[in-house]
């Protein structure tokens, strides 16, 4: 990173701030959860986030971070070029887009078909290379959400198992929006005996579960998270957007 690209040094010093705090509400909810031993990784959602957000952030020790849309994600990495960084797509992802997904995002957390395992399987194997997935789950059963039904999921995990260049490795959720997050805890819970019953089902292990946002990743984390994606905690508000009565 060039003297140029260096950011603003309020900004670091807020950004840094976030992340600390971040961190220990993580460290706590993991000293409280169902599995205290087990890793947490935050991944910072840095979707419509200037780049001096995000250097910053990086700067400060952040080294996973979210893209929801494809071609700005892309465009950060090569803007970014920091091989440091391990880059997920967090995002509802169309079939015809996933060939551009292997190579560039560490971690697919939307998988929600068949059709779309195909495509991601063509290019991964086309690179010679392994896409690690998870495979996103609508447990409320909301029409207007991505994310498959739980009875369909044991047929995506045999289908998409059988692919050598595709790797399952858990299950991801979005809970309906709710102003108390202690709302998102029985959903969250339920993705974790989902996951815990579809092991037993397939046989196959599922370790990681992304669930939990800014307003929840605490609860989600108590439940069982194994990636929490935080965006305006740690970035503040998107340019354009007011989160009302909160100061990042």
């Amino acid at each position: 990173m060039s003297s140029r690209d260096l950011p603003d040094e309020e900004v670091q010093q807020k950004i840094t701030a976030n992340l600390n705090r971040v961190r220990k509400k993580i460290e706590t909810s993991l000293r409280n959860s169902v599995d205290p031993e087990r890793e947490v990784t935050l991944v910072a959602v840095s979707k419509k986030q200037p780049l001096d957000r995000i250097r910053a952030l990086a700067a400060a020790g952040q080294m996973h971070f979210g893209e929801n849309y494809v071609q700005e994600g892309l465009e950060k990495i090569k803007a970014l070029e920091y091989p440091e960084i391990k880059w997920h797509f967090t995002g509802s992802l169309q079939s015809n887009k996933a060939r551009f997904i292997p190579g560039q995002f560490a971690l697919v957390h939307s998988l929600d078909s068949v059709k779309l395992a195909r495509a991601l399987h063509k290019k991964a194997a086309a690179l010679g290379i392994v896409q690690p997935v998870l495979i996103q789950v609508n447990l409320a059963g909301e029409v207007q959400k991505a994310g498959m039904d739980p009875d369909q999921v044991p047929w995506l995990i045999r289908e998409a198992g059988g692919m050598d260049h595709l790797d399952v490795q858990g299950l991801m959720l979005m809970p309906p929006l709710a102003d108390d997050p202690e709302k998102s805890r029985p959903y969250f819970a339920g993705l974790r005996k989902l996951r815990d019953s579809l092991e037993q089902e397939t046989g196959r292990k599922l370790p990681h579960l992304s669930m939990g946002m800014s307003q929840d990743f605490v609860q989600a984390v108590e439940e069982g998270a194994t990636l929490v994606r935080v965006g305006s905690l740690l970035l503040g508000p998107r340019p354009g957007c007011v989160l009302t009565g909160k100061q990042w």
